[in-house]
């Protein structure tokens, strides 16, 4: 599956535009994460436990994203963006979307 934050893509060309096209997920941080941000937070840096969180959240909304076009029977994905959120206190939302494609090579 290409997967691009463009509009076209390179040497390529979209035959078929089959729609719109996401993949959500929603975490939850744990108390000891919270814990162990709330005390980072204290000395200042990155907070790893939210970032590799965040990290393996975008990778899920993108499997997720794909498997969804491949369903519609895309084989590309143009547009592709990221949306987050907050859902109470402790939960995130990240959602990948873009447009569905069937694009052949040139």
């Amino acid at each position: 599956m290409i997967i691009v934050t463009t509009e076209n893509i390179a040497n390529h060309k979209v035959t078929e535009v089959l729609g719109p096209v996401f993949g959500l997920t929603v975490r939850a941080r744990g108390i000891g994460k919270d814990i162990m941000a709330s005390l980072k937070g204290l000395v200042g840096g990155e907070i790893n436990q939210y970032t590799e969180m965040l990290e393996d959240a975008r990778k899920q909304a993108i499997d997720r994203m794909v498997k969804n076009a491949a369903a519609m029977g895309a084989n590309a994905i143009v547009m592709m963006r990221f949306d987050s959120g907050e859902i109470g206190q402790n939960m995130s939302e990240i959602v990948a979307y873009g447009t569905a494609v069937v694009a052949e090579k040139e």
